[in-house]
């Protein structure tokens, strides 16, 4: 989401990232299979996980009004379940 990964880039070897953020094996093969059926990554046995889309540009700016809209609504004294209301109600 950070944009620091291009379309091509190479994603380190599961285990090695489990190892290096002290998590399950199991806990990054999920989330690489997740990414993997979103269509945000391939991954090929023996060659490893890939890169094939990157997240478009909205999804950024989505989390930036998700962020504001937090900040406000905090400041003006809005609890989590009233600002998650608000969000339902504006759904439709």
């Amino acid at each position: 989401m950070s944009g620091r990964l291009r379309v091509g880039d190479r994603l380190p070897p599961a285990r090695e990232l489990a190892d290096s953020l002290r998590i399950s094996l199991h806990t990054v093969l999920r989330g690489y299979q997740t990414l993997a059926s979103e269509g945000l990554i391939e991954l090929r046995r023996g060659r490893g996980a890939r890169v094939v889309r990157a997240l478009d540009d909205s999804y950024s700016k989505l989390e930036t009004l998700a962020r504001e809209f937090t900040t406000l609504a905090r400041s003006l004294g809005t609890d989590r379940d009233e600002a998650l209301a608000i969000i339902v109600s504006n759904w439709n």
